[in-house]
């Protein structure tokens, strides 16, 4: 019986042209694709420009217009360091105007030296001689210093700023049935001129009246000159707005 012949395996060397067919066929479609996406629809393209036209030109009119690339601006503030500065100024302009009034109707006893005004940080300082104001001993108004203290109201009285009235005497000592000492002495003279003020027209909520007696002297009491200067009633009018008082409730300690 004859043999078959062994059929010999050949390798195939052209099966690189199925994976070559392949990848063109892939980097075709690829290029297909791309075309696809870069061609642009003319009609599509007039859609949007339109649409971006009509966006941007609504910016435009609008009152605060934004540029492209640019943040939309924000309306300008003042610090709050300048501003607090120039509400100070003004405040201190509005002293200034206040002690101008005040020096113009009180102009005749700031020049005979019986009134001086002065102004500070703290306001302005009306020092008045209590010989102008009072007899000696007595707490009422004379009616001379009561026409010049009215005139001093009408600049007040439409003002917001506090007012503090103080009574003060030499250490001369005086006793009477109405005036013990002279700390109500000064405390007298100075509601005297407190209740005048109110009756001006100056709102009682903004005033008050403390005395001192003699123990805030601004001149030496080992002169008569001196002992005059300190019989004097001072009207404070306060620059700074008062603060609102704040209760701070206090812990009462354990009884042991």
């Amino acid at each position: 019986m004859a043999r078959k012949k062994k059929t010999e395996d050949h390798d195939n060397h052209e099966r690189w042209l199925i994976s070559y067919a392949d990848f063109i066929t892939l980097l075709f479609a690829l290029f297909v694709v791309m075309y696809a996406i870069s061609s642009v629809n003319e009609g599509k393209y007039r859609i949007f420009s339109d649409s971006l036209s009509n966006a941007f030109s609504s910016v435009a009119k609008s009152p605060n217009p934004v540029s492209i690339g640019q943040s939309p601006r924000q309306p300008i503030t003042k610090p709050l360091g300048s501003r607090k500065n120039a509400a100070q100024h003004r405040r201190q302009e509005k002293m200034q105007a206040i002690a101008r009034d005040i020096l113009k109707v009180l102009a005749p006893l700031v020049s005979g030296g019986q009134v001086r005004v002065t102004q500070s940080s703290r306001g302005i300082m009306v020092e008045i001689n209590a010989s102008v104001l009072f007899a000696p001993g007595q707490a009422a108004l004379q009616d001379n210093s009561a026409k010049a203290l009215r005139e001093v109201a009408l600049v007040l009285k439409d003002e917001d700023h506090m007012i503090e009235v103080e009574g003060h005497t030499d250490p001369t000592p005086i006793s009477t049935s109405v005036f013990p000492s002279n700390w109500e002495l000064s405390t007298a003279r100075a509601s005297s001129v407190v209740r005048l003020l109110i009756d001006s027209g100056v709102a009682a909520g903004r005033l008050s009246a403390v005395g001192y007696g003699p123990n805030r002297p601004v001149e030496s009491n080992d002169t008569a000159e001196g002992r005059a200067r300190n019989r004097r009633v001072t009207v404070t009018i306060l620059s700074a707005v008062p603060e609102k008082i704040t209760e701070i409730p206090v812990e009462v300690p354990p009884v042991q």
